[in-house]
């Protein structure tokens, strides 16, 4: 997912810092942290990543954040480590990154190698979270952040008078009205990777888990849909922005991606959102990843500060203004526990119609991240050719 805007709400406590710290051995010496985000995660987790390093001047002296689109990522940190030069110590990523990084071995396994100085996975994670975890970040990420996610899709009330309720409706709808739907290319958009993931379950394809066997619906359904799409955009923010200056009138999204933009007021409080005929929750989650080649005082570090960031206090943080809806990945965090910002925005912007969709659509895991990286590139290649982002 892109991100917006940073949000300004307290995470964490001193003493809880500390006791994240109190899982490795003490250092030498505080050091430095580069840590670059690839999927709007510190909209979610900066504030609380400050909040352990002031607490802990002897573990971290200085915090260094930097952005960067996710594709991006996994060729720059591989050059790094072939020259033996990594000047990046934690990874912010959402699904893209995180599985070219598995392909490619790019990061630490930190729940094998460093298994003593985490928290027990199934003693923190709530089930959903814990099954995106075992899934998904297998034994190199750690998940800080759960939403259910999508696919939805957002529209414009005044604009769209009749909403589609099957595949068959939509597919009818955009074809008839070209150029008033898009979506974001899936590599780089929480929007558009659950709708890519979303879809053989909606369209009932022989195997939702194979890209390359079992999506033969899929990419037909795709390919004819691409006939009434100008382009799609390089990320999920675009989308908005045209949603809200009229040039769409349907778009696809997820919870936060509903919430945070019209709490922002990039999209017009009013729109609304819908969901297709056998829809399954494609859930998105978001992981910390130490790349190879990090010097093993920075990762005592960063193992300090992982534990932290699952604690529920820094937990509750994640909540934001909606951008990742709900946002907690760990047990026993509720929005009682978010800041009163968080309360506020949710309470304004938020649907209630999401806890019954959470609680009656059924959810599926993503794909595995080897056969999500063939997904995307399949996508790329197949349906996003010839539709450049402008």
């Amino acid at each position: 997912m892109t991100h917006l805007t940073r949000r300004s709400v307290v995470a964490g406590a001193a003493g809880l810092a500390a006791l994240g710290a109190s899982r490795v051995q003490a250092q030498s010496a505080p050091v430095a942290l580069n840590i670059i985000d690839v999927a709007g995660n510190l909209q979610l987790t900066q504030v609380a990543i400050e909040r352990f390093a002031k607490d802990n001047p002897k573990i971290i002296s200085r915090l260094n954040f930097s952005r960067a689109p996710s594709p991006e990522l996994p060729a720059k940190l591989k050059a790094q480590q072939a020259a033996n030069r990594v000047d990046i110590d934690l990874v912010l990523t959402g699904p893209g990154a995180m599985s070219d990084g598995i392909q490619q071995g790019l990061w630490v396994d930190v729940w094998k190698s460093h298994a003593a100085s985490l928290p027990k996975a199934e003693e923190v994670y709530h089930e959903q979270a814990l099954m995106m975890q075992r899934n998904f970040g297998q034994n190199e990420g750690v998940a800080v952040a759960y939403s259910p996610s999508g696919p939805l899709f957002e529209y414009m009330p005044d604009r769209l008078k009749v909403v589609p309720k099957t595949a068959e409706e939509f597919l009818a709808y955009v074809k008839q009205n070209k150029n008033r739907f898009t979506y974001a290319r899936p590599v780089n958009s929480g929007p558009g990777w659950t709708w890519l993931q979303g879809l053989p379950y909606i369209l009932g394809d022989s195997d939702p888990s194979d890209p390359m066997k079992g999506w033969d619906k899929t990419w037909a359904y795709l390919k004819e849909l691409g006939s009434g799409i100008d382009y799609y955009p390089g990320g999920t923010t675009p989308t908005m922005k045209e949603l809200g200056e009229g040039t769409r009138d349907v778009i696809v999204s997820t919870c936060g991606w509903d919430i945070n933009p019209r709490a922002l007021g990039i999209v017009p409080k009013e729109a609304e959102v819908f969901v297709l005929a056998n829809t399954h929750w494609i859930p998105d989650t978001q992981f910390m990843c130490i790349p190879k080649g990090v010097p093993a005082d920075k990762i005592k570090a960063l193992l300090a500060l992982m534990s932290y960031m699952l604690k529920p206090e820094a937990q509750a943080g994640t909540y934001d203004k909606g951008y990742f809806y709900p946002g907690p990945a760990v047990k026993g965090v509720t929005l009682a526990m978010a800041p009163q910002e968080s309360r506020d925005v949710l309470k304004e912007y938020g649907r209630p119609k999401y806890d019954e969709l959470i609680a009656t659509l059924p959810t599926r895991p993503p794909l595995t991240p080897e056969r999500l990286v063939a997904a995307f590139r399949r996508w790329d290649q197949e349906i996003g050719v010839g539709h450049a982002p402008k």
